[in-house]
């Protein structure tokens, strides 16, 4: 077991485009050991290979509860192949220690990818669970994409980053995602 050192929010690397994985070797299963053990030592419930300085497409998650048994699946060249609907949540991140802010994702997601034996698999998420948002937090960093890009308050979240002596916010990188925000906002006004 080898706990890998965390790239931290502010690393150019953070914010490249990673490359797909050609083939899956002894080297890319023991990373994806050493992501899922950094991972929980870290109480993480995701880990991109970005965030251990590795940009390949390769992610590790475990959704599973304090009560249940661990339950890691890891992301080889994952794909996005569905998604609908909308959600929000507070969502943190490794590699920005102790800051949460409210982002906006969508409420069902489908993703085809590898396991570490290079068969194809698909998951499916829905409802906005904590699994759906893990999906696409994860994948936006194989694709240099932090959380905070879909922030749903800037101001939240340029405070959250001061209090928390993180670099600012890049405003150049913020993601516009009115059908989201306009699905969540009806839901708000239906729920009153």
């Amino acid at each position: 077991m080898t706990i890998l050192k965390l790239v931290k929010y502010g690393e150019p690397s953070l914010r490249q485009k990673s490359k797909e994985i050609s083939k899956i070797s002894k080297k890319i299963q023991i990373l994806a050991e050493n992501m899922i053990d950094t991972m929980y030592k870290n109480n993480g419930v995701g880990l991109a290979a970005p965030q251990v300085g590795e940009n390949i497409r390769m992610f590790v998650i475990d959704v599973s509860k304090d009560n249940e048994p661990f339950n890691p699946i890891v992301f080889i060249n994952p794909k996005i192949i569905e998604k609908s609907g909308a959600s929000h949540d507070k969502e943190g991140c490794l590699s920005f220690p102790n800051a949460f802010v409210d982002v906006r994702r969508y409420a069902n997601v489908k993703v085809k990818a590898l396991n570490l034996n290079g068969k194809p698999f698909i998951t499916e998420a829905k409802d906005g669970s904590l699994l759906s948002r893990a999906l696409q937090h994860e994948y936006d960093h194989l694709d240099g994409i932090l959380f905070i890009d879909h922030s749903r308050n800037v101001f939240e979240t340029i405070d959250v980053l001061e209090k928390n002596n993180l670099p600012p916010i890049d405003k150049t990188k913020m993601i516009d995602e009115p059908d989201i925000e306009e699905e969540l906002l009806n839901k708000a006004e239906n729920d009153e």
